[in-house]
């Protein structure tokens, strides 16, 4: 697979991912300055010519962000939170609330695919960290959610803004994971959208965007998912139901969408939002059945 890169501003490069870099693949970043560059989110189409740099960053503990770290000479830099997983990669398959009867072969595919392999050697940054290239600095930006630690990179002077995984996909906002959660997923969309930038790059589909209007209005159609799949619970809620007649009924994938993954991440998305309903008065729960007030 040829490699291509696009560029935006005279520091920052975007892979020309396959698929704009949808799932499993994601868009990688790489940074140059006059003294350094950096690579961030290696990803599938990087596989088979991993570029030299002289440090790697990683967004968060996901396996379309982390691929074949073993390749990479550089030191290997990610959120304290997400540290763990980029040590030991196997943890992935237990972050998705799987049963274990299907651990294996969660663990199998990331392997298989991703060619995922951990870096103990892997150190943490913190939020507002920041690396120095020589003409241009990347700062880190604390945006959790998604994962514990998932972060995004401001790169200036250039005014490029990525965003990891709040991509702006119709998906909307994926908190499914047993390291994911919703007020925190929230409040990082509110952060993104006081950030201003030139370009605002996501690691999926959406590619690159630019101006921070046009970001906005994007990122508020796709933080709409989230009260969408909420009125969608609630009018399911008529009735009473249990946590398994909801996970069954689907408020996050759509019924032909099948794999090992589709029910913890249906049951982890319908807790978070449970969990919030019962706090506000606007659910009961009864003998483990759920109901609208």
């Amino acid at each position: 697979m040829s490699i291509s890169w696009t560029a935006y501003g005279p520091h920052v490069s975007v892979l020309d991912s396959p698929e704009r870099g949808g799932y499993p693949y994601a868009n990688s970043l790489l940074v140059r300055g006059s003294a350094e560059s950096v690579l961030i989110d290696p990803s599938r189409g990087l596989l088979d010519a991993p570029p030299a740099t002289d440090l790697t960053l990683v967004s968060h503990g996901h396996e379309d962000h982390m691929v074949a770290l073993d390749r990479y000479a550089s030191p290997v830099h990610c959120h304290r939170q997400d540290l763990p997983i980029v040590h030991d990669p196997s943890l992935l398959a237990q972050a998705t609330g799987a049963p274990p009867e299907t651990l294996d072969d969660i663990t199998a595919m990331v392997v298989d695919e991703f060619e995922v392999s951990g870096r103990p050697d892997a150190v943490a940054f913190e939020s507002g960290s920041t690396f120095d290239l020589g003409g241009c600095q990347i700062t880190v930006v604390f945006l959790p959610g998604h994962t514990r630690g998932h972060c995004g990179f401001l790169i200036e002077p250039d005014g490029f803004f990525f965003t990891g995984d709040i991509d702006l996909t119709g998906f909307g906002p994926f908190y499914g994971g047993l390291d994911s959660n919703l007020e925190d997923f929230e409040a990082s969309l509110h952060a993104c959208r006081e950030v201003d930038a030139r370009w605002y790059g996501t690691a999926h589909q959406k590619g690159v965007i630019e101006g921070a209007t046009d970001f906005r209005e994007r990122l508020d159609a796709y933080a709409g998912a989230i009260s969408r799949r909420e009125a969608q619970l609630m009018d399911f809620l008529t009735e009473p139901r249990t946590l398994e007649e909801i996970v069954a009924h689907r408020i996050v994938y759509r019924p032909h969408v099948t794999g090992p993954h589709v029910d913890p991440v249906e049951r982890r998305t319908a807790a978070l939002h449970l969990e919030r309903l019962l706090a506000s008065g606007a659910v009961s729960v009864n003998d483990e059945r759920y109901l609208a007030r």
